[in-house]
């Protein structure tokens, strides 16, 4: 098979009170990402605004749009005009009294290509999306675009390997998890560690099982918790890139805004298989334990 290199940029940066400042940087991103080659780019999770799941307050969902909206008017524009393929992540009114967390795909023509809306919704301290998000209802389908069939997930998915399997056997050819996620300030040094670790583990690992890439985008820096009960987020950063054994191709910094652009050749999925034929030797006639919540 012929290669198949793509430009993957993943755009990393700290969140600010101002929606206008967040998208000017997210344009500016943009910009010097395509200008560097970018064929396909990846925003973190929920990209306008700060964090607000850190409580429940009903004047949040005043931030919610519609899909086609203001973000994907914005997105789809800049697409068309530097001809890269964006994933953005909105946060979605549906109809009054119903909103997702929802990735969407926009096409270098800045059309829309498709959307995925978030199936797994946590409801943690700090991270209260329950109250906000209704889980998705579109299924774990990939969306085919110029640049190649993605799956996209959001941030909570990337922790369950059913996501990222049913994704790969739809026929993603590359994964990818705008995310939000970060310390509570009280954790020890070694406990942060332990959670970075987990999470970039846990990725590599859909990369590796599935045999293609995955893309991480996450935000960083301290967001205050905006009813001052907690010591509010410290977004992790590291966001990265990761090949179909599980290589590391890009590593963003934990502390700081950064743009990274690394090439990835989609064919080699072929190769990897063959080598390590685990859809093979899938046992789907002994997996129906899968479907109960908890063996009794």
């Amino acid at each position: 098979m012929s290669n198949r290199v793509i430009k993957i940029g993943i755009v990393q940066f700290a969140m600010s009170k101002s929606t206008t400042d967040n998208e000017a940087a997210i344009t500016q991103h943009i910009q010097y990402a395509a200008e560097n080659g970018a064929d396909l780019l990846l925003l973190p999770e929920l990209h306008n605004h700060l964090y607000f799941c850190q409580q429940v307050d009903e004047k949040y969902f005043a931030y919610a749009e519609s899909i086609p909206g203001p973000t994907t008017t914005r997105l789809g524009e800049l697409a068309k005009q530097y001809g890269l393929v964006i994933v953005s992540s909105i946060f979605e009114r549906r109809t009054a009294g119903l909103y997702h967390n929802t990735a969407v795909v926009i096409e270098s023509d800045g059309e829309i290509a498709g959307m995925y809306r978030k199936m797994h919704i946590p409801d943690d301290p700090g991270y209260y999306e329950k109250y906000y998000f209704t889980p998705g209802d579109l299924g774990f389908t990939p969306i085919q675009t110029s640049v190649g069939k993605l799956g996209v997930l959001v941030c909570w998915d990337q922790w369950f390997p059913e996501a990222a399997r049913i994704m790969a056997l739809g026929g993603a050819e590359i994964l990818l998890y705008p995310t939000a996620i970060g310390w509570d300030p009280r954790d020890s040094v070694a406990e942060q560690e332990h959670q970075l670790d987990a999470w970039i583990t846990i990725q590599r690992a859909h990369a590796i099982a599935n045999g293609i890439p995955v893309a991480v985008c996450n935000r960083f820096g301290r967001e205050a918790d905006p009813t001052n009960r907690s010591q509010g987020i410290n977004f992790w950063g590291a966001s990265f890139v990761a090949g179909p054994f599980g290589e590391r191709l890009a590593t963003a910094p934990n502390n700081a805004s950064s743009v990274q652009i690394v090439e990835t050749d989609l064919s080699q999925t072929a190769s990897v298989r063959e080598t390590w034929p685990f859809l093979r030797d899938r046992r789907i006639d002994a997996y129906r334990e899968l479907q109960k919540r908890m063996h009794d």
